[in-house]
């Protein structure tokens, strides 16, 4: 891409990082943010004189994409692991310890659950061994099959769980192929799903994964789009916000004909790095059938509330924080005790302590018609409820992030393939972002790369997270 020159519509991670590696490549890149920031779902704020995240908070380290990144961009020394790993789950009337020994909530033994099922949730795992075959085709729902094996109640009160806090959704809808992949393949493979878990479990115990799990970075992941914003025009990008594209059309030379209100860019090659509606809407004039079916592709909507404490007020349990069961019926989906999470907050604000809550699945539109001062309200009872902290914040905020969550429901691996082989017909136009291959940060840096690489010429990647996803996990509470 020596000399080319690149379009990338969208400046969430997803459109930084493909511009990012296409301008150490050499090409020319033009970056077009619709809003006033860069950075997406990405967002470094401050609460009570306190740094913090409003939006996503850490990014897996067990995948290489999004800590590889950060080093690129200078922020190695920033990279700091959580303080502390131990989470909790509110159900049952009581904070109880969040379970070892699962995938995504799913236990290699009964023994794993003890304290968060009943007995009689308990008993209905060891009933996985003596079941025939289930099933599961070219998909299924995540909470559909595991309650087949295992029975609801795993489902309810952790599987659940620990899958809302990575999609806002719902697990009885959510595809099992495009977001655990590990399980669709023992699900494929294997009659027992507590013995295909195990089998998954010696596996990585014999590759000997160690390190930490997630990584942030000290002023919060929200300044990693910052620095690759910064990177991006070292090397001579141009990133503009405030700049809607318009208009996207071919021309006769094969390149492409971008319109942002009076800007009129001519490029070699475009990314499209927006989110499904913008992308449906840009696409519908030269790529008709991709736009359709990026068009049917659905959001979740959800709202943090970030409140900042003195720490003299403030008696926590030990921890990360904690989630929360919607089948337990309270507001608040997860809570995360950011200040004992995160040793770099603890230290640059010795007297205050900031913790989040999180608010909103899909289809839960009603709470999220409440004002601030509500979701402020009602968090702070649930936090009174579940820890009995009942001070007055210093400060409180609440970031909405409205369809801020792309939804993965059964088959969705297919549609993802539907829409690249609609785009394939036009070689120098390529798509990426959360609704691809991956709703965590590298997942969606994967997505970009691999876009990167396709108006290059290559599609080995592309081809490659098509049919192998990025599995996106769940951070800790109140990720």
């Amino acid at each position: 891409m020596n000399g080319s020159q690149v379009v990338v519509v969208g400046a969430g991670i997803a459109g930084l990082a493909a511009a990012h590696r296409l301008a150490r490549r050499g090409a020319r890149v033009t970056v077009l943010e619709a809003s006033d920031r860069v950075g997406g779902k990405l967002l470094p704020g401050e609460i009570a004189g306190a740094r913090v995240d409003l939006g996503a908070e850490s990014m897996l380290a067990r995948r290489p994409e999004a800590v590889a990144l950060a080093e690129e961009v200078g922020l190695t020394g920033l990279l700091q692991p959580p303080a502390t790993s131990t989470a909790s789950i509110w159900t049952r009337g009581a904070l109880r310890p969040m379970p070892k020994g699962h995938v995504m909530g799913v236990p290699g033994t009964a023994d794993a659950l003890a304290g968060v099922l009943s007995d009689e949730g308990l008993a209905r795992i060891g009933q996985d061994a003596e079941l025939p075959r289930t099933e599961v085709g070219d998909d299924v729902a995540v909470g559909e099959y595991v309650a087949a094996r295992l029975g609801r109640e795993v489902v309810d009160r952790l599987v659940e769980p620990l899958l809302g806090g990575v999609y806002a959704g719902d697990a009885y809808r959510i595809s099992l192929r495009s977001a655990v992949p590990q399980l669709f393949q023992v699900a494929k493979t294997h009659t027992s799903l507590t013995e295909g878990v195990r089998e998954i479990q010696a596996r990585m115990a014999a590759n000997q994964q160690t390190g930490p799990v997630f990584m942030g970075i000290q002023g919060g992941v929200g300044t990693l789009p910052l620095a690759v914003a910064d990177a991006v025009r070292a090397r001579g990008g141009e990133i503009v916000t405030g700049a809607p594209v318009t208009e996207l059309r071919r021309e006769a030379s094969g390149g492409w004909k971008v319109v942002a209100q009076d800007r009129v860019l001519h490029a070699d090659a475009v990314i499209v790095a927006a989110p499904a509606p913008a992308a449906a809407a840009l696409l519908r004039a030269e790529a008709p059938e991709a736009a359709v079916e990026l068009g049917t592709i659905e959001y979740a909507s959800m709202a943090l509330v970030t409140l900042a404490y003195r720490r003299s007020d403030t008696d926590l349990p030990a921890g990360s924080g904690f989630l929360v069961p919607p089948v337990d019926g309270r507001t608040i989906k997860a809570a995360t005790f950011a200040s004992q999470k995160w040793g770099w907050i603890a230290d640059e604000n010795p007297d205050v302590v900031v913790l989040r809550t999180s608010v909103g699945r899909y289809g839960e539109t009603r709470i999220l018609e409440r004002d601030d001062a509500d979701l402020v309200d009602v968090s702070r009872h649930d936090l009174r409820e579940a820890t009995g902290l009942d001070a007055t914040p210093l400060e409180s905020r609440v970031t909405r992030w409205t369809d801020g969550l792309p939804q993965y429901p059964v088959g969705h691996h297919a549609r993802v393939a539907r829409i690249r082989e609609h785009l394939a017909k036009l070689p120098s136009l390529a798509v990426c972002g959360a609704q691809y291959d991956g709703v965590g940060i590298p997942g969606c840096i994967a997505s970009a790369h691999a876009a990167a690489d396709q108006i290059e010429g290559d599609l080995t990647a592309v081809r490659e997270l098509t049919a192998n996803p990025v599995q996106s996990l769940h951070g800790g509470a109140g990720e």
